[in-house]
C-alpha cells in the first residue's frame, strides 16, 4: 500500500560553539542535515524552512549556510527568537515544511548537542 504524501513540520535546534560565521554555518548545515537524513527527506520535499537564532548570534544569517547546501530555491525565513532571561544561549532553530508519506507520530525531530536540553522528550 502506497502511503499518501502529507505536509508535515519538523522542528530542530543546535548550540553553536559560537558567534562566528563559521559556528553558525557549520551548526545550521548539521541541524538541516539531519532533519533531512533521519526522515529520508530530499532537499526538493522541503517546501520552506523557518530559521531562527538566540540574541546573542549577530554574526550570519542561518539561511546562507542553508543556501550552501541544497536550499537555494526553498524559500528561507530568518528571524531572532525571543530573548527570555536564562534561555539557552547560542541557539540555532529550525522549523522545516516538508512533504512526506511519515505519519505525524514518525517524525523525527532533531535536537543536537546542548539544545538537547530543550526536548529531552523528543531529543535524538
Amino acid at each position: 500500500m502506497i502511503s499518501a504524501m502529507s505536509v508535515r513540520a519538523i522542528r530542530g535546534a543546535v548550540q553553536v560553539e559560537g558567534n562566528t560565521p563559521e559556528a553558525i554555518a557549520a551548526g545550521t548545515k548539521e541541524l538541516l542535515a539531519e532533519i533531512l537524513k533521519a526522515n529520508s527527506i530530499a532537499v526538493e520535499s522541503v517546501i520552506s524552512v523557518i530559521l531562527t537564532a538566540t540574541p546573542d548570534l549577530t554574526a550570519a544569517f542561518p539561511a546562507a549556510a542553508a543556501r550552501e547546501v541544497g536550499f537555494e530555491s526553498t524559500p528561507l525565513l530568518c528571524a531572532v527568537e525571543i530573548d527570555v532571561t536564562g534561555a539557552l544561549p547560542r541557539v540555532v532553530r529550525a522549523m522545516a515544511t516538508v512533504e512526506t508519506t511519515l505519519a505525524a507520530s514518525e517524525i523525527s525531530h532533531i535536537y543536537l548537542g546542548g539544545a538537547k536540553a530543550l526536548r529531552r522528550d523528543i531529543a535524538q
